[in-house]
């Protein structure tokens, strides 16, 4: 096992503190087929606040995400995370590894329950053990979830005492800044798929900006994407050698990719809308950091990209 963190009994924690709160965050809660949902913006208007409460729900409690004041690349608040538990507070947690498709619903699915369900290969290389209490996770949809979706998560889990899950559209302000808040998480998926160790990843922090939030969901993916892409800085503290970060860093960033230096929405519609078909290397921050606890050496890599933003933006 990686470590001994209780990936969903740290979110509970959270959760508690987000029930006690809702009404000031816009936050409305029911329960549907004996199951805890928590509607961050679909039938409610959510809040700035609602949103940095589901960034963090999505990463167990285990980072802090915060708004910070605009930068000179552009007018907007930029969306600050970090955390000192990268692997699990972003790959194990964060990431949205997990597909939920029926008939009559489609979300991706993220959180600490993805770490009870274990079923992603993920979880054959970081083994984790998670007690079966609260299950808690984060779906990104336009509408809150069936019975058959539900079901669905519930088979996925196996026995559990409680199931919570929150969710929240592209095109809202929760699920607009929970996207833009996966600077650290991308910059760790990217590693991952070039077979760096990133359980040698200690600490982390990232920025993006926030965009306004779109009409749709549709435009939504595409300025969420491109604030990552063509806005965001990331600082990793790693602990080891120094010629695997000379080997990968460059790889690293956005601009590794044939397709950067594109807007998103433009990629997405010519894939058809499917995000498998895009280049796997164009998903990752403008700018990344490695800064070498072993050797005291730091290693930049990327570059930001402030006009595709502003087009993007509509600023």
């Amino acid at each position: 096992m990686i470590s001994d963190i209780q990936l969903n009994e740290s979110a509970s924690k959270l959760l508690q503190n987000i029930r006690e709160t809702a009404g000031l965050q816009r936050i409305v809660i029911q329960q549907i087929d004996d199951v805890e949902v928590l509607d961050f913006g679909v039938n409610t208007a959510g809040s700035l606040a609602a949103g940095l409460s589901l960034a963090q729900l999505c990463m167990s409690g285990l980072g802090t995400v915060e708004l910070h004041s605009p930068d000179a690349t552009i007018d907007l608040p930029r969306v600050f995370v970090r955390t000192d538990h990268p692997l699990q507070a972003c790959l194990l947690s964060q990431y949205a590894g997990w597909k939920i498709a029926t008939d009559d619903f489609f979300a991706m699915g993220s959180g600490p329950m993805r770490a009870i369900a274990a079923s992603e290969d993920l979880f054959k290389e970081f083994p984790t053990s998670e007690h079966r209490g609260a299950c808690i996770g984060v779906l990104e949809a336009g509408s809150l979830p069936t019975a058959s979706a539900l079901e669905a998560i519930r088979k996925g889990v196996g026995y559990v005492e409680t199931l919570s899950i929150a969710v929240a559209p592209t095109a809202s302000q929760a699920g607009n800044m929970q996207i833009v808040a996966r600077s650290v998480e991308t910059a760790m998926h990217k590693l991952h798929e070039l077979h760096f160790p990133v359980d040698a990843v200690v600490s982390s922090c990232g920025s993006a900006p926030l965009p306004p939030v779109a009409k749709n969901d549709l435009h939504g993916i595409g300025r969420t994407n491109d604030a990552i892409l063509y806005g965001a800085v990331v600082n990793l503290w790693v602990d080891c050698n120094d010629d695997v970060i000379q080997e990968l860093g460059p790889k690293t960033p956005s601009s590794s990719s044939d397709a950067h230096g594109q807007l998103f929405l433009n990629l997405f519609k010519a894939a058809n809308h499917d995000f498998y078909a895009l280049d796997k290397a164009l998903f990752s921050p403008a700018i990344v950091v490695f800064h070498n606890l072993s050797t005291g050496n730091s290693f930049r890599y990327g570059s930001l990209v402030p006009e595709l933003l502003r087009t993007s933006f509509g600023m």
